[in-house]
């Protein structure tokens, strides 16, 4: 046992690739050294037990601001980095949220962290022993979705909350070798997170395309997404012009503001780029760029508690959605809407969990969802969800 709660772990993992946001000239050039591992109900904070494991493997953890420093060597048989996971659920207990719904994936740690050397090892990935993907059975009906929506709305309209982020979860059964389907969803279309992660008996691959936070060259920053559209000329134009999806995504980029201005060490908070319009697959969505100076030590379990869990899938103010989602979803949100990304020697990037599916050997999850706010159309609300899940089911099928 870690002292205090967690688990370390220095047993062979399963090779599934290069984790989420590992450095390009890393590829797949990766030997576990140690592992951590933190479960929901586990005694002791997780922010602390991670960063108190990340630290005794020598990573720059005490001090991100420290992170430009460059003068370890990478080589062979050296600590290169380490890949990190931090779930909704344990973003919730860090920020002292309210818990919801238990994860339909419980094998899967809440806080997972795998520190890595470099090795000669090129793994070969590519073989199959075949996949079959069953029938997807979701975890509310559209109506039961809809429904939430108008929850949600009520909840504003009373001054409860201005916006909650709803979440739908889905999984069906497989057979056979999960690794390619993985691998065909991590290389989807603007995956700025595009990867695999894997422990004892259970894997996730992600598509995400969004920034939690980043720490690099003194700077920390995030880029929240918020708002959608179809990836066409019209869909473009529709969203540029909707003051609804601009609305909300101001409300989230000023919950970022007040996250990274409320973290002990940082310089004034400024917005370097609002509301541009990026593609993932086949759909817009809006992006802004939210950063400050790091003129202090800023620790890794101060800077996950200031951010985990990311405001763009909770909403403001977030502890009020943290209650109004642990209400509403009646399917934990599992590995999805968390924290997954990497820690090096000269930076940290963490992904926001979304675009994100999980295998357990026995069956496949994946989850969607949108930002609810007093404008939103319900059945509008739903194909949202939807567009955003077809592309991970499409990838899974191989189609």
């Amino acid at each position: 046992m870690f002292h205090g709660g967690g688990v370390v772990d220095h047993s062979p993992l399963p090779p599934f690739g290069a984790p989420p946001g590992a450095p390009a000239d890393c590829g797949a050039r990766h030997d576990v050294l140690s592992a951590f591992r933190w479960h929901r109900g586990d005694p002791g904070d997780p922010a602390e037990l991670l960063a108190a494991f990340l630290d005794g493997n020598g990573l720059p953890v005490r001090n991100l601001g420290r992170t430009g420093d460059k003068n370890k060597t990478i080589g062979d048989g050296a600590t290169c980095g380490a890949a990190l996971y931090v779930s909704a659920d344990a973003g919730c207990v860090m920020a002292g949220g309210v818990v919801g719904a238990p994860s339909p994936v419980p094998s899967i740690p809440d806080v997972y962290a795998v520190v890595y050397r470099h090795s000669d090892f090129q793994g070969d990935f590519s073989l199959s022993k075949g996949w079959s993907l069953g029938p997807w059975r979701d975890s509310w009906s559209r109506a039961d979705h809809a429904h939430a929506v108008d929850q949600v709305r009520a909840a504003i309209a009373r001054g409860d909350v201005y916006q909650v982020n709803v979440v739908g979860h889905a999984s069906a059964p497989y057979t056979g070798d999960p690794g390619p389907a993985l691998h065909r969803v991590a290389g989807l279309p603007g995956a700025r997170y595009g990867g695999v992660l894997a422990g004892d008996g259970w894997a996730m691959a992600t598509a995400s395309p969004e920034t939690l936070v980043e720490v690099r060259h003194g700077r920390v920053i995030t880029r929240p997404i918020k708002g959608t559209r179809p990836a066409t000329d019209a869909g473009r134009r529709e969203l540029l012009a909707s003051t609804k999806e601009r609305a909300e995504h101001v409300m989230i980029v000023d919950l970022e503001r007040n996250d990274l201005a409320r973290l002990p060490g940082t310089g004034p908070v400024r917005v370097d780029e609002l509301f541009a319009v990026r593609r993932w697959v086949g759909l817009w969505q809006a992006e802004s760029v939210v950063s400050a100076p790091l003129d202090g030590d800023v620790d890794l379990a101060a800077l996950l508690r200031a951010v985990c869990p990311g405001g763009s899938v909770t909403g403001a103010p977030k502890l009020a959605a943290l209650a109004q989602i642990a209400a509403l979803e009646p399917v934990g949100r599992g590995v999805s809407m968390g924290a997954l990304g990497w820690l090096g020697h000269d930076h940290l990037d963490l992904g926001l969990s979304i675009r994100t599916v999980a295998v357990d050997g026995r069956r496949v999850h994946a989850w969607a969802g949108g930002g609810i706010t007093i404008d939103s159309d319900p059945a509008d609300e739903v194909a949202e969800a939807a567009a955003k899940a077809g592309p991970l089911r499409a990838a899974l099928r191989g189609v």
